[in-house]
């Protein structure tokens, strides 16, 4: 059985997650990581803390380990930071594991019958601090196998070679230019119910 480099101890724990519902519920039990760091998975694992970008890089290795691709993608925002997402597919629809200091912004059902559908079910409540709604594009499903030659699964080294991948690859628009001067900011019930758990430096 492929052991993608991880210790025995470090697979049990992987394993006992068992579905993409345990991947998420193991993020979700993690302290919002708020400094500016890029953890491999491993790290994720031994250090207990993730932030969106290495929570969708854990996602996309733990759901890996259960038998999926390590597929992520990112969600790209104007005013705000991106999203990366670890995404998987169960009878042919999309689902998500995401960490996120926002409610909203974490798991999907498998429901989603295209990736433009997964992606518009972040759009309204994907927002800046401002309550701006941000969410502008979406990039195509990344396989992260592509850096296995640099072992992004356990290495101790940051992988920020994965986010400047995503950097670089192509997004499709999400909305119109008429669209995004019509849209509203999010009332205050939904921020502050956005914000519940919100973690500030």
């Amino acid at each position: 059985m492929e052991t993608f480099s991880f210790t025995r101890s470090d697979l049990r724990k992987l394993r006992a997650l068992k579905t993409p519902a345990g991947v998420q519920k193991f993020l979700d039990d993690l302290p919002y990581n708020l400094s500016y760091t890029a953890r491999s998975p491993r790290k994720v694992l031994h250090d207990s803390t993730a932030s969106c970008l290495e929570g969708g890089i854990f996602g996309a290795a733990a759901l890996r380990v259960l038998g999926f691709p390590a597929l992520i993608f990112d969600l790209e925002a104007e005013q705000d930071t991106d999203h990366v997402v670890a995404i998987f597919k169960v009878r042919g629809h999309w689902g998500a594991v995401a960490k996120s200091n926002f409610t909203g912004c974490r798991y999907r059902e498998p429901v989603y019958r295209s990736l433009r559908e997964l992606a518009m079910s972040y759009f309204n409540i994907y927002f800046n601090l401002r309550g701006e709604r941000t969410l502008r594009r979406y990039s195509r499903p990344a396989n992260l196998a592509r850096f296995d030659h640099l072992n992004w699964m356990t290495t101790e080294k940051p992988v920020w070679f994965i986010a400047e991948y995503l950097c670089e690859i192509p997004h499709i628009s999400l909305l119109t230019s008429a669209m995004k001067k019509n849209l509203t900011r999010v009332d205050r019930r939904t921020l502050l119910g956005e914000m519940v758990g919100h973690r500030k430096k």
